[in-house]
């Protein structure tokens, strides 16, 4: 593979949802990952069955398993416990994020965003951890407009942020415009793309109305026309992603992370395609 290539997985819930990590897990693995990342859920409702997943990731696959860490709706005290426990863990990287605060949740947390949270990381643990943070290429779906958020983007790279992981988008010059304007700024950090595969066009549609992210007219009235057809949904879907990382890795990305959903094949298809089958 030209560039490395990472992972990101859910934490299961159930026994069934267990065996489904694992088999795709099992599968992922022979593309060799650089690491993997674990998120924490919605509202970080599922933080110990976060740190079991990077228990498990880590112990039982062998991956270098990189836990989601919300400072929302938590004390300095949480935090730092569970700080201390990925530590323990052997995790060399955590993804530091604001997070969304719950429904009915009136108390944000001690910690109100990232940069403070990363500045507690390092305060707490140094240069132990190797920090991911959130980019947005297309703008945070609650930012005031795109300047402030580029600001709070910096405000992280300030605070001590090794690199950037990005929303999923499919447009490519969201994503160059967007490393264009930060480098302006003065961030060096890498910045890495977010990659989700497409194989269910109602689902993407969903998650991307919740969280900012721009499908464009074209795939949308593309998908529109293959109706149920799952197969032609999924081989145009792979075809699109496909070459949006053959651009993006053409116009000089560092890596390349995908958001797997817990399911192995549409992420292989888009490896495939590029020509890293494992």
């Amino acid at each position: 593979m030209p560039i490395p290539v990472s992972f990101e997985f859910y934490p299961p819930k159930t026994d069934e949802q267990r065996a489904q990590l694992d088999r795709t897990a099992y599968k992922l693995k022979a593309h060799a990952p650089e690491y993997v990342s674990c998120t924490f859920g919605a509202g970080g409702s599922t933080l110990s069955y976060t740190s079991e997943t990077v228990r498990h990731l880590n112990q039982h696959h062998g991956f270098d398993a990189a836990p989601h860490l919300s400072c929302v709706g938590g004390s300095r005290e949480e935090i730092r416990e569970l700080l201390r426990l990925y530590r323990a863990l052997g995790c060399k990287r955590i993804v530091a994020l604001r997070g969304d605060l719950p429904s009915g949740m009136g108390h944000p947390g001690d910690l109100r965003y990232a940069s403070e949270l990363i500045e507690f990381i390092r305060a707490e643990h140094g240069d132990t951890f190797h920090i991911e943070v959130g980019a947005y290429p297309e703008t945070h779906p609650q930012a005031e407009d795109a300047l402030t958020d580029l600001r709070h983007f910096k405000a992280k790279v300030d605070a001590g942020a090794d690199g950037a992981i990005t929303q999923y988008f499919y447009n490519p010059d969201a994503y160059f415009h967007f490393v264009d304007a930060v480098r302006r700024l003065g961030v060096d950090i890498p910045i890495i793309p977010g990659i989700m595969p497409i194989s269910n066009f109602t689902q993407l549609r969903r998650f991307s109305e919740a969280c900012g992210a721009e499908i464009p007219r074209w795939i949308g009235k593309r998908m529109q026309a293959l109706g149920d057809d799952a197969d032609a949904v999924r081989d145009f879907g792979a075809d699109v992603v496909a070459g949006l990382c053959e651009r993006l890795i053409a116009g000089g990305a560092p890596s390349l992370h995908f958001y797997t959903l817990n399911l192995a094949k549409p992420t292989q298809t888009v490896l495939s395609r590029l020509g890293w089958a494992a």
